[in-house]
């Protein structure tokens, strides 16, 4: 809550500041203005110009006025602009990497692209930190973001035939959904995101098989997760990657190994 309200308040100081510099050119114009209007009136005129000295002068600090109410108004439009590279203790991006927020006083849009499996070190599938979106195999530590890993034995013990199975189960799965890459045994797909809706973001899916095991490892995130004032948890997915997965598994009539994730209450 703190570091909330406390990047609150700095957008607020940044808009205030905008709005003070804007008030600040207007307040000074005015000033001119009314020194040139008290001049008298000598019907003298500047050389190349059929204006008398007064009138010549008063159109002149009017354009001058508009041109810093404008610089004005880009100060106050600055106060909600993107930020990207935010601070790393930027509370919306917590326990994420790759990304750009974009904020103002009523919510917070983050959108990472750094928790990919090809960014980690060892191989491994990115846990689902609280401030996202989706489930994964890794997040042993956040129940409410973990999910059991999946056996194909149900259907075969084949390796081979088990992920061929998994490539024609993901691309059933929704008319939207393309397969961005492909080995022997990592496959990364993207889809639409469906919630919140409007958003016009993707999420990835990611699939790791270890033939070893019987096993298939999986990874389902939103990229893009909306901050609404004073929420300090992302707006919910409504268990979209959840219930994708789901329908995944289903198609493939494999078994999870342990139990079902129940998914999010969240609003």
């Amino acid at each position: 809550w703190t570091l909330y309200i406390q990047q609150f308040a700095v957008n607020m100081v940044s808009l205030s500041s905008g709005l003070c510099s804007l008030c600040s050119i207007l307040i000074l114009s005015s000033s001119v203005c009314e020194a040139w209007n008290q001049q008298p009136m000598n019907g003298k005129e500047i050389v190349g110009s059929p204006l008398p000295r007064n009138e010549f002068s008063r159109r002149s600090t009017i354009a001058a006025t508009i041109g810093l109410a404008t610089q004005g108004f880009l100060a106050i439009s600055s106060a909600s602009a993107e930020v990207s590279d935010p601070p790393k203790s930027f509370p919306t991006s917590a326990g994420r990497r790759g990304c750009k927020t974009t904020t103002n006083p009523s919510q917070t849009v983050v959108t990472c692209i750094g928790d990919l499996q090809s960014n980690n070190a060892d191989g491994r599938l990115s846990k689902i930190s609280a401030t996202e979106n989706g489930v994964s195999t890794s997040s042993v530590k956040n129940p409410s973001r973990f999910s059991p890993p999946w056996t194909y034995l149900t259907e075969t013990s084949d390796s081979t035939k088990a992920w061929k199975s998994l490539q024609s189960a993901v691309l059933g799965v929704d008319p939207n959904i393309q397969i961005v890459e492909l080995t022997d045994s990592y496959l990364h797909a993207t889809v639409p995101t469906q919630s919140p809706p409007g958003i016009g973001s993707l999420d990835d899916l990611e699939f790791i098989l270890r033939p070893d095991d019987n096993l298939v490892l999986y990874r389902s995130a939103s990229r893009t997760s909306v901050f609404v004032y004073p929420l300090t948890q992302p707006v919910s997915d409504s268990n979209s990657n959840l219930k994708r997965l789901q329908k995944i598994r289903t198609a493939l009539g494999w078994e999870e190994l342990g139990y079902a994730q129940k998914g999010s209450e969240r609003i």
